[in-house]
């Protein structure tokens, strides 16, 4: 205790407390780091919590035993120092890193890959830097306590210290560093704290001055080459990309169409075609609901409404169809009137689908939901406590429609869970494919005269576009009978039931390519590509 700084208890206190900081906003940034690649799944956040916990574990034992055998403040601030430049490495390096694991474990394993890949990225990128941080509290013990008489006292305070900086860590980047500024950005703002504060031991002790100055250049080198925050490689033709409390965002432009993307793995979440027609995609098929609804001007709520892609179609095609929104995502509301032209007659609620639909006593002819992404489906909004709330909020032969989007024909696979659900809510339920795609459209009513409803209103309807798309629908829509795979409030495991529709997904579009490996080697792949 007799070096400098070290003097000053409250530097000890503020050394735990940014190494609390730092842990849990590392955490988060952690999250959206992967998010883009694995998803934001319970899945992915369990993999996240469980290798953190396994570092900071490892870091207290190795940390304590480390105190003990060699009381040294200069080791326990240069690992401070060394966790720093790996955290302001991480938008440099993690998202190459995490595409060499996936691109490896994609030809070595034919299942539970999403939770292989998370996992191993985690413990490359995260593990190390969390690991140096986890020694802090046991070394700043031995600094601090100086008799048994308050050593108590002492290590509660550490502790509180610690406690107090992780809850900070945890609020400031989601709702301050993330959204303002990136992921990026949030780890380089943390990695710089910690530089800060070894930088300022070494220069009181005027110790280690090379190895400082060297952490400086490195730290300015990643601040330069990481502040980007893309995620992408090679993509110019982006009209935004950033970052929301709840989702990383890009909107690109292609020569027909705007696209908004909320996952750079799985594609489209909005669409804007430039000419106005229709889309090829699943908001097509959705827009018979109106038509099997039956209502001149139908009253449209739309959960998940993203950009507002099925709020313009009905408007177009439906006029003067009553169009509202809710969408969780305020950034996603301003990127709708920004760059898709959503009108303002169409009002959208910035508020999660369920809890909007408990505060609303509206009755609506079509309700559309659409909140299901890869496997992030939100599970209070597949049970059937939930669809027993959207039937009460449907007018008497009023319509749901449901897009589902990831298709498979094993048994218990997350679709038949969700259309098992719904059919023992509704009375009428019907389904179809969306042709050139992995998405299924479900149609849910109360009302047993809903398809011949559709089949009269679908011949007066005098749009071509429409009436082509209707009669798609037509051909495809099948009734659904109900089964027992359900869904409830108590127990709905969508992120398992929807990791297994991945596998299936990744092994059927890379069969090609493995067998070319398993054949010819690396050699040959790399010759075919």
């Amino acid at each position: 205790m007799e070096q400098g700084i070290l003097r000053n208890k409250y530097y000890l206190y503020l050394t735990e407390f940014f190494a609390g900081m730092s842990v849990m906003a590392v955490e988060l940034g952690a999250s959206r780091l992967l998010a883009p690649y694995f998803s934001s799944s319970q899945i992915v956040w369990t993999i996240i919590i469980g290798t953190i916990m396994i570092a900071m574990a490892l870091g207290n034992i190795w940390g304590g035993r480390s105190a003990d055998r060699n009381p040294n403040p200069d080791k326990l601030y240069m690992r401070i120092i060394i966790a720093a430049i790996w955290i302001a490495a991480i938008p440099v390096f993690g998202k190459y890193v995490i595409l060499l694991i996936s691109g490896a474990l994609v030809f070595a394993i034919n299942s539970n890959f999403l939770i292989w890949a998370a996992f191993l990225a985690c413990m490359i990128i995260f593990v190390f830097p969390l690991f140096l941080l986890g020694t802090v509290t046991p070394s700043l013990v031995k600094y601090t306590v100086d008799s048994l008489d308050d050593s108590g006292k002492t290590v509660g305070s550490l502790n509180a210290f610690n406690t107090i900086g992780s809850i900070i860590g945890t609020f400031v980047p989601t709702f301050v560093t993330i959204p303002a500024v990136g992921t990026s950005i949030t780890f380089l703002i943390f990695s710089g704290i910690l530089l800060l504060l070894g930088l300022l031991y070494f220069i009181t002790t005027r110790k280690k001055r090379a190895q400082c100055a060297v952490s400086v250049v490195l730290f300015l080198l990643c601040s330069i080459f990481g502040s980007s925050g893309s995620f992408l490689f090679g993509e110019t033709n982006l009209l935004y990309e950033g970052e929301s409390i709840y989702n990383y965002l890009q909107v690109k432009e292609t020569e027909d169409s705007v696209i908004l993307s909320t996952n750079v793995l799985f594609g489209v979440q909005s669409i804007m075609k430039k000419d106005g027609g229709v889309t090829g995609m699943y908001y097509d098929y959705a827009l018979a609901a109106p038509v099997m609804a039956g209502k001149e001007n139908p009253r449209v709520l739309i959960l998940g409404m993203g950009t507002g892609t099925y709020a313009k179609q009905c408007q177009t095609y439906f006029d003067p169809a009553m169009v509202e929104g809710v969408e969780i995502d305020e950034k996603i509301i301003k990127l709708a009137g920004e760059y898709f032209e959503l009108p303002d007659t169409v009002p959208v609620t910035a508020y999660d689908g369920r809890a909007y639909l408990a505060a609303d006593s509206g009755k609506y002819d079509v309700i559309m939901v659409d909140a299901y992404q890869d496997i992030t489906i939100p599970f209070q909004m597949s049970s059937v406590e939930f669809f027993t709330m959207v039937r009460e909020h449907l007018t008497e032969d009023g319509v749901m429609v449901v897009n589902m989007n990831m298709h498979s024909d094993a048994e218990g696979n997350i679709n038949q869970y969700l259309s098992d659900t719904i059919a023992s809510v509704f009375d009428e339920v019907y389904t179809v494919d969306v042709k050139g795609s992995t998405n299924r459209e479900l149609f849910a009513t109360q009302n047993p005269d809903a398809v011949p409803v559709f089949e009269k209103n679908r011949s007066s309807l005098e749009d071509t576009e429409l009436v082509l798309m209707m009669e798609k629908v037509s051909e495809g829509l099948t009734p659904y009978e109900g089964g027992d795979y359900l869904l409830t409030d108590d127990k709905a495991p969508v992120e398992l039931l929807g990791m297994r529709v991945i596998d299936e997904l990744i092994q059927r579009e890379l069969s090609y390519y493995k067998n070319i490996f398993e054949r010819d080697g690396i050699q040959g792949l790399l010759e075919m590509l």
